[in-house]
């Protein structure tokens, strides 16, 4: 299995390490992080990742995985990032996109008609590419893997694993990882958050929201 990941600039870094760990765990599965240069990527929060390969070396690939973060919004209106996404997909096996790194998929015109997920202060844009947004965790269409925010990438990991390796193998990695949440405070969700904490939260990232809004309406014309 061939497993291409996607490095953008300030991307959300555990979008992009927490499958990773899970992914690169299964035996047989080679793991490749590709970028438009192979220069560091520096992601949102000051973590630099260093790709082991550009655009035009990938061949073949299985899996796509897409991370998200602002790195997204910007590369879903690159036509180099949009080209490769549509030529990758054309020939793998699976698609995986993690967080907003479903906006990527939406904007190469790839969600039309399909269940997809995102972060839950984003979700509802994905229908102006045509998709059905779904505020599951993880959210499975046909081909396409898609996740809510950021955490969430980990336990889409897994299923992707669970169906492709087998379930076993998927129990085996998530016990090698102790991967038993248990969050100090309840509240992982709006629904279970309480409702200071919420407007706090979409205050903070009502500037974020307005340019997101903006670019996903320019990637939504260009379909």
């Amino acid at each position: 299995m061939n497993v291409t990941m996607i490095l953008l600039p300030e991307m959300v870094a555990l979008d992009l390490v927490g499958p990773h760990e899970v992914l690169s765990r299964v035996p047989g599965w080679q793991v490749r992080l590709v970028a438009a240069s192979r220069a560091p990527v520096r992601a949102d929060r000051g973590m630099t990742i260093l790709p082991d390969c550009t655009r035009d070396e990938v061949t073949a690939t299985d899996l796509l995985v897409i991370p998200g973060g602002a790195g997204a919004d910007v590369a879903m209106l690159d036509p180099e990032w949009i080209a490769f996404v549509r030529a990758q997909v054309l020939q793998a096996r699976y698609v995986f996109g993690i967080c907003t790194g479903a906006f990527l998929l939406g904007a190469a015109g790839l969600l039309k008609g399909r269940r997809a997920g995102a972060h839950w202060q984003a979700r509802d844009l994905l229908a102006q590419f045509g998709a059905i947004p779904v505020a599951d965790r993880v959210v499975v269409d046909g081909q396409f893997y898609t996740s809510g925010g950021v955490t969430s990438g980990i336990d889409a990991a897994l299923q992707v694993v669970a169906d492709l390796a087998g379930v076993e193998r998927a129990r085996m990695i998530q016990l090698a990882l102790e991967y038993d949440p248990a969050p100090p405070f309840p509240g992982g969700t709006p629904a279970t958050s309480p409702q200071p904490i919420v407007d706090a939260v979409l205050e903070a990232g009502k500037e974020r929201r307005q340019s997101r809004e903006a670019q996903v309406a320019r990637a939504a014309r260009l379909l």
